[in-house]
């Protein structure tokens, strides 16, 4: 297997409030990313207006605790500023926003209708987020060439965004012939998966409870519910659930507390072949000769 090429993003925090306005740029690419909270949105408006004054694609999220599903919003303009002025007045969910231009102009409204309806298929395709957007737009109709660039900036964006933290696009990797299995048993399930970066995947197969613990958190519950009612990655099978594809979770405690219906520590309840947590393999220290 061909190992992934690094690359390398540039971050920029012009007005110097590492909390506020990030402008990211990725080597080789002719994008442009401008990164925010929503208070900070008056001052893109004001001191970056030549930017947001482009065509281009823009997401809205929300944030919530690190196990929770964001709600997310996928939008374009021919000119972006616009349709971001409207969310601001017309839009309450959202905490955070990155839009995405071109430095040099290079897209037309016809490439940012593309991305647009490829970001919201990834997202559903991801599974990892509520969408705001209410239908799923198709795709307008490029040149050949037009959807090549169009396809290889989405490339670049999409390696961009993990680096801000947005992982809702990511959808669960394969394991790499080096990656340790994890398992989860108990006396009524048994589930299996592997850390992946930014998360935790549950392998396919993977079984998980029908029952709650009363004290379950709630935001427990309603990623349950989505799994089962809303995506189909949860299927009754006979007296457990059982997941229909691999499924990528936040944390390893995430993963653990929707299989077991229950509050769980991941580090302390996902154990290898030989009976390790996870805690005692992160915690191991190789000691070189």
């Amino acid at each position: 297997m061909t190992e992934p090429l690094g690359f390398s993003v540039r971050i920029f925090v012009p007005f110097g409030d590492p909390e506020g306005i990030r402008v990211v740029e990725k080597s080789n690419w002719t994008g442009q990313g401008i990164y925010f909270s929503r208070p900070s949105y008056t001052e893109v408006r004001s001191k970056l207006a030549e930017e947001i004054s482009r065509s281009g694609v823009y997401i809205l999220w929300n944030t919530y605790g690190s196990g929770e599903t964001p709600t997310v919003y996928v939008g374009e303009g021919d000119v972006v500023k616009p349709r971001l002025d409207s969310h601001a007045n017309n839009k309450d969910f959202w905490t955070h926003a990155v839009t995405f231009v071109s430095k040099d102009r290079n897209l037309n409204k016809a490439h940012v209708q593309y991305l647009e309806a490829r970001l919201i298929e990834i997202a559903r395709e991801a599974k990892r987020c509520d969408l705001d957007n209410g239908n799923s737009p198709q795709p307008p109709s490029l040149a050949w060439a037009d959807r090549v660039d169009a396809e290889l900036y989405l490339k670049d964006m999409l390696l961009c965004l993990p680096v801000l933290g947005v992982s809702f696009f990511e959808k669960a990797r394969s394991p790499a012939e080096t990656t340790r299995n994890l398992f989860l048993n108990s006396t009524t399930l048994k589930a299996q998966g592997f850390e992946d970066g930014s998360g935790f995947v549950v392998r396919r197969g993977s079984q998980a409870s029908m029952t709650e613990a009363p004290s379950i958190h709630k935001y427990l519950t309603t990623w349950r519910n989505q799994l089962l009612n809303d995506w189909g990655i949860l299927v009754k099978d006979g007296e457990t659930y059982r997941f229909t594809s691999d499924y990528k979770f936040p944390s390893p405690s995430t993963a653990s507390g929707v299989l077991l219906g229950r509050t769980s520590n991941g580090r302390t309840d996902w154990r290898d072949g030989n009976g390790k947590t996870l805690r005692e393999l992160q915690e191991a220290v190789d000691i070189l000769p």
